[in-house]
């Protein structure tokens, strides 16, 4: 999913961005509390994982004028403060989840699956459309009981198809959310994912259809 990381501690930032890409995830990130809230006033994102001690605009501060604005992207706090009052602040002006510093990668990558499970409205980690199931966990991906091996992106399209079967999602809405903004995707660099995609899961009981003018829907045959 899209991510967008406001961390101004580069090796911090570095790792998280590191461990996020390789499980499929775009991440863009900010090192200023006033460049994020201007890149989140342009830009849609699936979570924002948020520190406090920043240049520009503290973390705090951002998070309360994000949700002044009405928005309830998921937050996720980091940072060095461990006491109860810290927490109980962050949480009350409006973070979904806090995580203290030094924290195991595995933890955060665990925190990360479980805030874009529950706003997307799920229980668990795996994902069915149709026979086709995604477990976001281990990454792994089948139809029917075979397994199906996908690359980074192609996992990620599936995912966001897969995660609202009938909606039609527009070709910009899958570029922001397959590619970070300092990358340069081909201009059919969807209309290549989809080719790649439609025929790794030839066979399944949901399929990618072409909305011609609008954009892709799954649309699943028979019960889901």
């Amino acid at each position: 999913m899209r991510i967008l990381l406001v961390e101004d501690t580069r090796d911090v930032g570095e790792a998280i961005i590191g461990r996020l890409s390789r499980i499929g995830h775009a991440v863009d990130w900010e090192v200023d509390g006033a460049a994020g809230m201007e890149v989140l006033s342009r830009t849609s994102y699936d979570l924002v994982i948020l520190d406090v001690m920043l240049p520009g605009l503290d973390g705090f501060s951002l998070l309360a004028q994000l949700r002044a604005r009405g928005s309830t992207t998921p937050v996720l706090i980091l940072t060095a403060r461990s006491r109860v009052e810290d927490r109980v602040d962050a949480l009350d002006i409006g973070a979904d989840d806090y995580l203290v510093k030094p924290f195991d990668f595995r933890e955060l990558e665990a925190r990360v699956r479980a805030l874009i499970r529950r706003n997307g409205g799920e229980a668990t980690n795996l994902l069915r459309c149709g026979d086709i199931s995604i477990d976001r966990l281990t990454r792994m991906v089948r139809v029917g009981d075979c397994e199906v091996h996908l690359k980074r992106r192609e996992l990620t399209l599936l995912e966001i198809l897969s995660s609202r079967p009938g909606r039609v999602f527009g070709k910009d809405e899958l570029l922001d959310r397959m590619f970070g903004h300092d990358e340069a995707p081909g201009p059919n660099a969807v209309e290549l994912y989809i080719g790649r995609l439609r025929r790794k899961i030839e066979g399944a009981r949901a399929q990618i259809v072409t909305v011609r003018g609008f954009g892709y829907q799954m649309v699943i045959d028979g019960p889901a």
